[in-house]
């Protein structure tokens, strides 16, 4: 399968338009994780908006440690240090709410860059026709007197033809290509990508959740659907997805036991496993 046009520094740089974010930019051809390096760069005092970027990876990884398919030449793997805390969020908002922003962010840049629309899967994958063409790991590491490290992992499947993802993941796993009219240029989507995220962190660093939310929500594709929420310890429900609450849980109805009772209340979701379950 040929790849399409190469990452680059100077490719990226010639739109990147933020003030923070991938102004130190280092871009690998080949690493085992992004999210790994970025970790070890910011150990080693790496400024806040510090990117990697890699062509490939050998080990990439996703939520609980699952393989991430990381093939070279068509997709973005990148991870972004961020550094600080809010003064209007509490802490434990913050963080919460920095995985789903990021998950909004993307879906506006590849709105912007190539006209592709994307949904949202709570918490943060990004679905193209109900198959995952994107997710967000997010890891915080040293805790500093500035508040804590956060390094925002970023997966996403953008010039990778169908026929080239292992079988076992066509079902499931999609490329923005399909929706695309032609190649996507990849340097530009990461400029976008990173500007659209930095207006994001600013807006949850200086109005909290409120807009950012009503945002989410409205590409959310998770809400008012039925749903299997899977717990530690083999605990599972299923039931409605309602909202999302001020922390960015979300809320679900559990099924009442029976047509004439009483509906269940509502049970917040801050960490699962959430499936979609047919209409």
């Amino acid at each position: 399968m040929a790849s399409t046009a190469p990452l680059s520094i100077e490719a990226i740089r010639s739109t990147l338009a933020t003030k923070a974010l991938g102004q130190t930019l280092y871009l690998y051809q080949d690493l085992p994780s992004t999210n790994r390096e970025a970790s070890s760069l910011s150990h080693q005092g790496s400024a806040h908006g510090t990117v990697v970027v890699a062509e490939r990876q050998t080990g990439g990884y996703g939520r609980h440690g699952r393989a991430w398919f990381s093939p070279s030449g068509f997709n973005i793997y990148c991870s972004i240090i961020v550094r600080g805390k809010s003064q209007t969020v509490p802490l434990a908002q913050w963080l919460s709410w920095v995985p789903l922003v990021t998950a909004l962010a993307v879906t506006e840049a590849t709105q912007q860059v190539a006209t592709v629309s994307l949904a949202l899967k709570w918490p943060n994958d990004l679905l193209l026709h109900d198959r995952k063409v994107g997710g967000i790991l997010c890891e915080s590491t040293l805790t500093t007197v500035d508040g804590p490290i956060v390094i925002i992992g970023i997966g996403l499947n953008v010039n990778i033809p169908a026929l080239s993802f292992p079988e076992d993941l066509r079902p499931i796993a999609a490329s923005l290509i399909e929706a695309a009219p032609r190649p996507i240029d990849r340097n530009r989507l990461i400029a976008q990508l990173l500007w659209e995220l930095e207006q994001c962190l600013d807006e949850l660093q200086s109005h909290g959740s409120t807009r950012l939310r009503q945002a989410y929500v409205a590409r959310c594709t998770t809400l008012g659907r039925q749903v299997k929420v899977l717990f530690p310890h083999d605990r599972q429900i299923l039931g409605t997805a309602e909202t999302l609450s001020a922390d960015g849980a979300l809320q679900v109805r559990p099924l009442a036991a029976s047509p004439h009772a009483q509906p269940p209340a509502l049970i917040e979701v801050h960490a699962a496993d959430v499936i979609h379950l047919r209409e």
